[in-house]
């Protein structure tokens, strides 16, 4: 492996399919000057909360903590957009010496009387943890005050990973549930668990279920609400998107109120008709698959004919995939099949092994599988399999470039709706649009390439 060979500590995260038999080693802690694509524990809890709308956000540490998660996600909100204010104690040398609970507790008080947020997120970093803020007694003090929950994130990024990041983020909005009025809540009814409706998905994916009958109670967190998370606990299923941001929220509610869960994907034709199909399974009711099956022919039959033009064009080309939840990638690898193109490499910041597994059946002979990756093994990569595009986050994005690759968004930055049958075909026309351009002509790479 030529670009693991200077970092022998990592070639068991790194597998060429049909070279050995699979073995993966998975989350587990960066390797030490790797310069790997993970972000930290508070980083990880802000990207899951950060889209609550009503919700004040509070960041209890140093200026950069708040500005480097400012915004994160670029979440829609159809109504209020408190979350896309952005607050920090900014604590200085002397907080840091003497505590900055005080400052804590002033910042809260002002804030909450400022905006009236239905509730306020607290989130601890590095610094707290170290001076040993206690966060939550403030937090009950000042919810006390205020009437309003006032959750604290334990969230210092020194603990862990952006995985341990999710369960904090899972741990505060779990002191949510359960304290709404659930009454009127249909029988047909469920949460959407693990969208952020990073370019208004959610609002599609909640179409869609209107349309087969079926109530959305709780957004979590896309264009989420303090009042819809309390009543969560009425939803008859979890339907549970981004499995590793949220799926401990979703094993929480099992445990505490016996709501049973769905892993789904919105990403690609096959996946998002088996998510409707799955819902309309759960509920045991003829005609809500009936409309389910109307909903899916019907919006195949609308974008085939234009995917099959993208594919006569597309067909043959090569992709890499690097996302952060291994569980998008598997729809991705499907979508490129269904659009002609062959998936030469694919990895995730936070896989587990059964994902990882489950890449090595889906994928072909040949794949680079890889795990927590760095840039530097990642230009290797692309060069080595000479790709056509890189799908990846804003992270990805200049290594694509850099190369001469053409670059996908499917992460945080994105604009662009990909979920959903429409999604799908948004998704190819910019993936045609981005390999296709003459402007990859010009670059070395190819240059080189057609000469040899």
């Amino acid at each position: 492996m030529k670009a693991a060979a200077f970092l022998q500590d990592r070639k068991n995260q790194i597998h060429r399919k049909g070279k050995t038999p699979f073995t993966m080693e998975c989350n587990k802690e960066s390797l030490a000057g790797a310069v790997s694509q993970r972000a930290c524990v508070f980083c990880g809890s802000r990207v899951v909360l950060y889209p609550i709308a009503d919700a004040l956000h509070l960041v209890h540490g140093p200026i950069g903590c708040a500005v480097y998660t400012w915004d994160i996600r670029g979440a829609l909100s159809s109504g209020p957009e408190l979350h896309r204010l952005s607050f920090s104690t900014d604590l200085q040398e002397m907080d840091v010496i003497f505590g900055g609970e005080k400052k804590l507790y002033n910042a809260l008080v002002e804030l909450i009387d400022r905006h009236q947020p239905k509730a306020a997120f607290v989130y601890s970093t590095c610094i707290v943890g170290i001076i040993g803020d206690d966060m939550g007694a403030v937090c009950k003090r000042v919810g006390d005050e205020k009437g309003i929950p006032v959750l604290p994130v334990m969230s210092e990024g020194f603990k862990g990973n952006k995985r341990e990041g999710y369960q904090a983020a899972c741990n505060a909005m779990s002191q949510l549930v359960g304290t709404g009025d659930t009454s009127g809540i249909s029988r047909y009814s469920i949460n959407i668990l693990g969208d952020f409706n990073l370019a208004g998905e959610i609002w599609l994916i909640q179409d869609y279920l209107n349309r087969i009958g079926v109530e959305v109670v709780a957004r979590i967190t896309g264009d989420g609400r303090i009042n819809d998370i309390k009543r969560a606990h009425g939803a008859a299923l979890n339907v549970v998107q981004c499995s590793g941001a949220t799926m401990e929220l979703a094993n929480m509610m099992k445990e505490r109120f016996a709501i049973p869960s769905i892993r789904v994907s919105y990403f690609g034709i096959e996946d998002m008709a088996e998510a409707l199909y799955e819902v309309a399974r759960f509920f045991k009711d003829p005609l809500v698959m009936e409309k389910a099956k109307l909903l899916v022919r019907e919006e195949i039959a609308r974008i085939m004919p234009e995917l099959n033009r993208y594919k006569a064009e597309l067909k043959g080309k090569k992709a890499a995939i690097y996302v952060g939840g291994a569980f998008k990638a598997f729809s991705l690898v499907k979508a490129f099949r269904l659009i002609g193109m062959n998936v030469v490499m694919v990895g995730s910041q936070t896989g587990t092994a059964e994902d990882y597994e489950e890449l090595q059946e889906i994928t072909d002979e040949g794949t680079i599988i890889v795990d927590d990756s760095n840039p530097l093994e990642l230009s290797s990569f692309l060069k080595e399999k000479d790709v056509d595009i890189f799908v990846g986050g804003v992270k990805e994005r200049p290594i694509a470039y850099k190369l001469g690759v053409a670059f996908c968004d499917h992460n945080h930055e994105r604009k662009e709706m990909l979920a959903g049958f429409q999604g799908m075909l948004n998704f190819a026309k910019e993936v045609y649009n981005s390999v296709m351009s003459p402007v990859w002509r010009f670059v070395p790479r190819r240059r080189e390439g057609e000469k040899s």
